[in-house]
């Protein structure tokens, strides 16, 4: 672990993990309300060995340092007496100093999974120095669709989350064509952790493919495009391919 500070001089931890060679970007993993986890740190591990200078910071150390907590409803209760504590604008001040800590390694990338997703897609239009953004099982970030995307943006969402139903998916696609949204058949609350109940092996390899494919094309890549009245959504697309039934793109119509 890492001490990084943020703008008001609050200092917090964060797991780094280094690629083996030149790294091409960076990925900031946000941790779900379990905290930086032996899987969160598996999947920060995961970014580096696909070549990315990847850090979980530890978001809830301004209430409570180090937190890691099991999943399972003491978990889930430990986790929300801490959220409840939280100041949102530390939070994102948090991430800010996250994303300027690895800057140096190239374009940056952030990850969510859960109440993290939801903290993703709110930095999309908050913090500075992002060249993409990705979300998982982002339970918040349905409702908040009000505002354009500035930076490219793609979620995964489950399609049996009890508590996100597909119709909020799809209406939350209505009013923002400028995200990428994938559904997944069969998938709930944290499919893509291999550590909990609920993980989808196919599910997660899927997204996981898009994921990577989406930091590769604009961390790597040309800068995105800016489109008139579209956010910032880029003129390549993901996929181009019939959809299946039960895996359902809801992401911007293509031309």
């Amino acid at each position: 672990m890492i001490e990084l500070t943020a703008s008001d001089g609050a200092s917090f931890s964060a797991y780094r993990a280094e690629p083996s060679e030149t790294p091409k970007g960076a990925v900031v993993v946000l941790q779900d309300v379990f905290g930086v986890t032996p899987e969160v740190r598996k999947a920060a591990d995961a970014f580096a060995a696909a070549g990315y200078v990847a850090i979980a910071p530890s978001l809830f150390d301004r209430v409570k340092p180090g937190v890691s907590l099991d999943h399972d409803d003491g978990g889930k209760a430990a986790a929300a007496a801490i959220t409840a504590e939280l100041n949102k604008e530390l939070t994102i001040s948090d991430i800010q100093a996250t994303v300027d800590a690895v800057k140096g390694a190239g374009k940056v990338a952030i990850v969510g999974y859960g109440w993290g997703g939801d903290l993703a897609y709110t930095a999309a239009n908050k913090v500075n120095g992002l060249a993409c953004v990705i979300g998982y099982d982002g339970g918040g970030t349905v409702a908040d669709y009000r505002e354009k995307r500035k930076v490219p943006t793609l979620l995964h969402f489950g399609e049996n989350d009890p508590e996100l139903p597909l119709e909020q998916i799809s209406q939350f696609r209505a009013h923002r064509p400028d995200v990428s949204a994938f559904t997944y058949p069969g998938a709930a609350q944290g499919f893509g952790c291999d550590e909990r109940g609920s993980y989808r092996e196919d599910a997660a390899g899927q997204a996981l493919k898009r994921t990577l494919f989406w930091i590769s094309q604009y961390v790597e890549g040309q800068k995105p495009v800016l489109l008139k009245n579209a956010g910032a959504y880029a003129q390549a697309k993901t996929e181009k391919k019939k959809k299946k039934k039960g895996d359902d793109d809801l992401g911007p119509p293509v031309d």
